[in-house]
């Protein structure tokens, strides 16, 4: 496998096995003893079994010799640092890496499927890897001078993908560190322009993306999806350095090369960037007045979720969903009916049917085939049980806890999900090898027998799932 897949392996198998603990109580004296004799820099604290603190080298600096503390009256609970950053075994290299960069870390325990110490994986243990593997670009994300070195990481993350494509790794997976990577991007380019250009924006203001990248499901160039909720409190003036901010921001994206929302959402449009109760009072209209484009609008920022700032306006938002949603049932059965509109393009013998005629004659528009409506139809039913976080696969394992749909349901509405995901990557990928702008349309003709019976199997679950839904929220009521 090339390199930059093995950051699809599981943790377990790059991490060190041979880990030396040490109990909360024991004397620090001895543990530094043997992190001296063994020349190791930290030692992992359990009890019973189960990890629960580290002490490291840095430990002993800032806490016992930097304050002049006399170590032999120490024990080794006095200075660890607690709770202990930890990992499954099975979880991917790639999530070890985005969680060590995230949490300013350079180590992570592991742990198995009981909580029980199996092993620790340092960044030192990976950093061997390609220069342009997703562990040194978030770093180089995260060193990012100026525009132009930010523009060029960017640019290495779209090539990662291009070759990620084919190395057997899966698609959820691609797609989760598309996300990861992504907003890092974006942390790092609103960091710039905050020191460069607005250092005194207020604090009560937040970015948040919609769509599907609030879900965490994009693609290859997935166009944005953005918003700017404001404080009440805030006067013109304040409102204004928003507004700049925001339009630097946006032009920047575009210029680093995140295409732009045909449709205008965008931080940079007034129509999405409010204060807070602006923003209440648009949920209300369009869910008052359930028409397809204010289905199609709620919808699309019902996905919200906050990038940068006050995370208390997406709660608050979120919540009001939820409470409209429970006052009046048809909103939700209007989005449902919304998504009924793209019908799975299965003919007579389940012929999948292809565009008839123009550019894209024999092709499918995977997006409209079925991935909008189980993402949509997925939406409803989270809108429905007040959770609404996550991308659709953490959407379906929560309505499977809450029993709205039973575990084989939604294993075959999330097979189905992957699958067309698998596609509209791909299609994506052979699009950008063949110089052509990347759009939702897949070749059926450069599709094998086996690749159509599943491209099959996956409409049919579309169908299937349309089906649930229709029921489930009685669309047969509606006039």
């Amino acid at each position: 496998m090339a390199e930059e897949g093995q950051f699809f392996r599981p943790v377990k198998d790059f991490c060190q096995r041979n880990v030396v603990t040490c109990g909360p109580d024991d004397a620090l004296v001895e543990v530094v003893r043997i992190m001296r004799d063994k020349n190791i820099s930290s030692v992992v604290v359990c009890e019973n079994t189960l990890p629960s603190g580290m002490i490291t080298d840095r430990d002993l600096r800032n806490k016992v010799v930097a304050n002049g503390v006399d170590p032999s009256s120490l024990s080794v609970r006095s200075i660890m640092h607690s709770p202990l950053s930890v990992i499954g075994e099975d979880d991917f290299l790639y999530e070890a890496l985005y969680r060590m960069s995230r949490e300013k870390i350079h180590r992570l325990a592991l742990v198995n499927d009981k909580g029980e110490l199996s092993g620790i994986i340092t960044d030192s243990d990976i950093i061997r890897l390609q220069s342009h593997s997703p562990h040194q670009l978030v770093l180089d994300i995260e060193t990012a001078k100026d525009f132009d070195e930010l523009k060029t990481v960017y640019s290495r993350i779209q090539s990662l993908v291009l070759h990620l494509n084919g190395t057997g790794a899966k698609t959820r997976d691609v797609v989760r560190m598309i996300a990861h990577l992504n907003d890092q991007i974006l942390l790092r380019l609103i960091a710039l322009i905050r020191r460069d250009h607005f250092n005194d924006l207020p604090e009560r203001f937040a970015f948040v993306v919609l769509g599907s990248e609030g879900r965490g499901e994009q693609t290859l160039l997935t166009d944005q999806d953005n918003a700017i909720i404001y404080g009440d409190e805030l006067g013109p003036e304040q409102i204004a350095k928003i507004e700049g901010f925001s339009q630097l921001l946006i032009d920047s994206l575009v210029a680093i090369g995140i295409p732009p929302c045909s449709g205008g959402i965008m931080a940079n449009n007034k129509e999405w960037r409010r204060s807070l109760s602006k923003w209440s009072d648009q949920l209300d209209r369009w869910m008052q007045v359930p028409s397809p484009n204010h289905v199609l609008s709620c919808g699309t920022f019902a996905d919200i979720r906050t990038i940068y700032g006050d995370t208390s306006f997406e709660q608050e938002l979120k919540a009001q969903v939820y409470r409209h949603a429970q006052q009046n049932k048809l909103f939700l059965m209007r989005m449902v009916e919304n998504t009924l509109r793209f019908v799975p393009p299965i003919g007579w013998f389940g012929k999948i049917k292809g565009e008839k005629e123009g550019e894209h004659s024999g092709m499918l528009e995977i997006k409209k085939a079925g991935i909008f409506a189980l993402s949509e139809g997925v939406k409803a039913l989270a809108i429905q049980a007040g959770k609404l976080e996550g991308s659709t696969h953490q959407r379906l394992e929560m309505l499977v806890k809450d029993k709205v749909v039973n575990k084989k349901m939604a294993a075959n509405i999330a097979e189905s999900f992957d699958f067309l995901v698998l596609m509209r990557l791909r299609g994506q990928v052979e699009a950008v090898h063949e110089g052509r702008k990347p759009d939702n349309y897949i070749s059926l003709e450069r599709l094998n027998m086996m690749e159509l019976g599943r491209l099959q199997i996956a409409l049919k679950g579309v169908e299937k799932f349309q089906e649930f839904v229709k029921g489930h929220f009685k669309l047969h009521l509606l006039r």
